[in-house]
């Protein structure tokens, strides 16, 4: 894994409370390894918001704002973590 990855990897294991340390983290170490650039500057982009609100989008409990929907948004909306 390459050093941009990894330092991905932590910042999506260490969030700040456990639920979206489980939920970001796990979808992180699933599907980093196989994203893009243009995946891995989206998903940089969703780790500089706050934890709570990308927990909240990605649980469907809140809608996300428009800009924030993108191709790795959808994965993580989608993310199965008792599956992975």
């Amino acid at each position: 894994m390459d050093d941009r990855r990894k330092k991905l990897l932590y910042r999506a294991n260490y969030r700040g409370f456990k639920e979206a340390d489980l939920l970001i983290g796990g979808f992180a170490r699933a599907y980093l390894g196989e994203m893009s650039e243009i995946d891995l500057d989206e998903f940089e982009a969703l780790l500089k918001l706050n934890d709570r609100d990308i927990y909240a989008w990605a649980t469907g409990k809140t809608e996300p704002p428009a800009d924030i929907i993108g191709p790795v948004f959808q994965k993580l909306r989608a993310f199965d973590l008792q599956n992975n």
